[in-house]
């Protein structure tokens, strides 16, 4: 209780962030410092914890926008618990069940790619089954599930 605040270094060195990873976690509303009267960031010490979950997140794939409405559901006021953790992560795993899914077919429908970017090829399972893109014309590659579709 009434620890005093980490320096933007310290909370580097202690989290194992890069200064600018932080600067930019900020500008993106993940994390929060106050500053003293001489502008320098200080961090409440609950940011480590912060900071490994938007870690944690980060490795398994978590856009920044997922992370940060998650971040939002939690206290401002205290560390984040192993239950808080637990909530965000079970909210996650639907998500990153889909993306598990999505990668097993495209590796095993992988030898049948070109890799050209061609949306008329008839033959590509990966970005193009049953050629439902071919009307449209050539271009990038569409690889999310639906985009394209005028149905």
């Amino acid at each position: 209780m009434g620890q005093e605040p980490l320096s933007v270094g310290e909370v580097a060195k202690r989290s194992g962030v890069a200064v600018s990873t932080l600067h930019f976690y900020e500008s993106k509303g993940l994390i929060q410092s106050e500053r003293t009267a001489g502008n320098q960031r200080r961090y409440p010490r609950d940011m480590l914890r912060r900071i490994a979950i938007i870690r944690a997140a980060q490795r398994v794939g978590m856009p920044l926008s997922t992370i940060r409405e998650a971040l939002a559901s939690l206290p401002e006021a205290r560390t984040p618990t192993r239950r808080d953790w637990a909530r965000l992560s079970s909210a996650w795993r639907e998500e990153l069940d889909a993306r598990i899914e999505q990668l097993v077919q495209m590796r095993d429908t992988l030898d049948d790619c070109i890799g050209c970017g061609c949306l008329s090829l008839d033959r590509c399972r990966l970005a193009n089954p049953g050629d439902r893109l071919g009307e449209h014309g050539s271009g990038a590659l569409r690889w999310v599930e639906g985009e394209g579709d005028d149905d």
